[in-house]
């Protein structure tokens, strides 16, 4: 698939030279962090060492005294604390931490987690039922809730009240909770609207231990669940996003919970764990439990209080993580199907498909995969409670939200992100819906937002590349949305021995660019390139550095993203 190489704006040179001399680094690398907002010695010092002291003040929070009033009292008052959360990577963690914490402080507390496939998403009936009956009185949803205005109602007419910790986008009338933590409701004045679910709840935890004059310290143990929501959820890694997500590599490398710990041994990742690992290794692990079983079960290996029930559980998750991919298999080959063998479907610029007996709890991976392949806004629906229910993927700078948003009289129940949504709708909708989307987003997205994107960050010579280059480069991490790792382009670069194709997809060259060393390159899945190659002319190469260890020896590689020829 043809991609776009949109290079960065370059900064002015003056900028440049004089972060270069006050941090002493080369101008490829201070013209990346200039791009990136830093461009003074203080702003280096606090983006290469981000310190907690930098996290903003949680009673900036809208509602924040408020939410933490009510939580003392309920404590002081002896009620019983129910935590609820969504099912999926960010839910389950956000209700571990607050569990976490709250328990080892107050005893009359217990968590709730949705079955995805009999109750769905949000706060449900069943759940405030099942709160009600526990004797719950202060209900504190974590990951959802900001769109459940009848759910949180019905509990304030059974005397159970609601503090709503959400980073969802909210629409329509607010649900009726003592508090709403969420950034991005009207008129809040928090400066960080990107925080995960679990972000919100971690401000919360933080804002009682402040008013409390707790040692924090025992809340930042925690740091490896917010980091692992953080990377799940795709929240951009900038600003307090990226603090958390530093700290919380670091506590998930040094001190990880006993149920994350077994989760990476199962998953063969060693230290260091990176966004990457997170995201590939440890989340569809995570997610597989709330996909396949019940959610509930992630939330107790995350809990876990001893190495044998953390392994038990663990080998649980990764043996429904198999089953998953099974699944994830069989219906990506059966939507990209349906998709080839309709040619209006194959023309359109987006894509809804719907099979009744498609598994729920995979449907927005298979949503992802037809991304990949077809890069348009698609949505996977599939029949669950005599329902349609989907999950919504979007393309780079397309707001699928509000796409979804400019349908939603034929819906039931929507909600997400620009990137990433869900919904709900009666299954004699489906073709009017399906028709209706098709026509908002043919009237919206540009043919750009159609091409796949390269944001690049410099042109670059191979020959300043060395270790020296790449250690600063890593000292730019974690990367993630937001904050990616740095994408460069080589010109007139040329093989100096014949490209070789792995496995029957994946592209492996030897390459140089007049005296610079040589660099061997990997380009996963850009095998097609290699009749190109072989004419021996020169190309321009973009790529991303990684280190890579073979027999022991360790050296700097390419990581091909695309290819130009001349």
């Amino acid at each position: 698939m043809q991609k776009r190489w949109i290079c960065s704006p370059s900064p002015k040179n003056a900028i440049i030279e004089e972060l270069s001399q006050a941090i002493r680094v080369n101008h490829t690398l201070s013209s990346i962090l200039v791009q990136r907002g830093i461009s003074t010695f203080d702003q280096a010092k606090h983006f290469f060492r981000p310190s907690l002291d930098q996290l903003h003040d949680p009673f900036m929070m809208k509602n924040m005294k408020e939410a933490v009033d009510r939580l003392q009292k309920a404590i002081d008052k002896k009620e019983k604390i129910i935590v609820y959360g969504d099912y999926d990577v960010d839910g389950t963690s956000s209700v571990a931490l607050v569990y976490s914490f709250l328990k080892s402080i107050y005893s009359s507390i217990d968590f709730y987690i949705p079955d995805r496939q009999v109750e769905g998403y949000g706060v449900s009936l069943q759940g405030i039922e099942w709160a009600s009956q526990q004797g719950c009185s202060l209900l504190i949803t974590v990951d959802c809730g900001i769109k459940d205005f009848s759910a949180i109602q019905y509990a304030s007419s059974l005397g159970i009240e609601s503090i709503i910790c959400d980073h969802h986008i909210p629409t329509g009338d607010l649900p009726p909770a003592i508090a709403i933590l969420n950034p991005k409701q009207p008129t809040c004045p928090y400066p960080y609207k990107e925080l995960s679910g679990c972000g919100v709840a971690f401000k919360l935890l933080s804002a009682f231990c402040q008013e409390n004059k707790l040692e924090p310290n025992s809340l930042y143990k925690l740091l490896d669940l917010v980091a692992v929501s953080i990377a799940s959820d795709i929240v951009p890694i900038t600003g307090e996003n990226r603090l958390l997500m530093y700290h919380g590599l670091n506590a998930l490398n040094t001190a990880p919970s006993l149920g994350l710990s077994a989760l990476m041994a199962i998953a063969g990742l060693h230290s260091p764990i990176d966004v990457s690992d997170i995201v590939f290794g440890i989340a569809p692990r995570i997610n597989a439990a709330g996909r396949l079983g019940h959610a509930s079960q992630a939330v107790q290996l995350l809990l876990a209080q001893t190495e044998p029930e953390a392994s038990v559980l663990a080998k649980k998750l990764h043996e429904q993580n198999a089953v998953r991919r099974t699944y994830d298999l069989q219906m990506t080959q059966e939507a990209l199907a349906l998709i080839e063998n309709d040619k209006e479907k194959k023309e359109a610029k987006s894509t809804v498909l719907f099979k009744q007996d498609w598994h729920k709890g995979v449907i927005g991976i298979v949503a992802s995969r037809c991304v990949e392949k077809y890069y348009r806004p698609t949505i996977i629906l599939t029949a669950s409670n005599e329902k349609a229910v989907g999950s919504a993927r979007s393309v780079d700078g397309f707001d699928i939200h509000e796409a979804i948003t400019a349908c939603s009289d034929l819906l039931e129940k929507y909600g997400g992100h620009q990137y990433a949504a869900g919904l709900t709708l009666p299954i004699d909708r489906v073709d009017d819906f399906t028709k209706r989307f098709e026509e908002v987003v043919s009237n919206t997205i540009t043919g750009e937002q159609l091409i796949p994107l390269i944001e690049i960050d410099s042109l670059i010579q191979l020959k300043i590349i060395n270790s020296k280059f790449y250690t600063i480069l890593q000292q730019m991490a974690p990367f993630g949305p937001g904050n990616k790792r740095p994408v460069f382009v080589a010109e007139d670069v040329f093989c100096v021995s014949p490209p070789i194709v792995l496995k029957q997809e994946h592209l492996k060259l030897r390459v140089k660019q007049d005296d610079s060393y040589t660099f061997d390159a990997i380009g996963f899945g850009l095998g097609h390139y290699i009749t190109v190659l072989q004419s021996g002319n020169p190309f321009d190469l973009c790529f991303t550095i990684q280190e890579n260890t073979f027999n022991g020896n360790t050296s700097l590689q390419l990581s091909i993203k695309d290819i130009r020829t001349k």
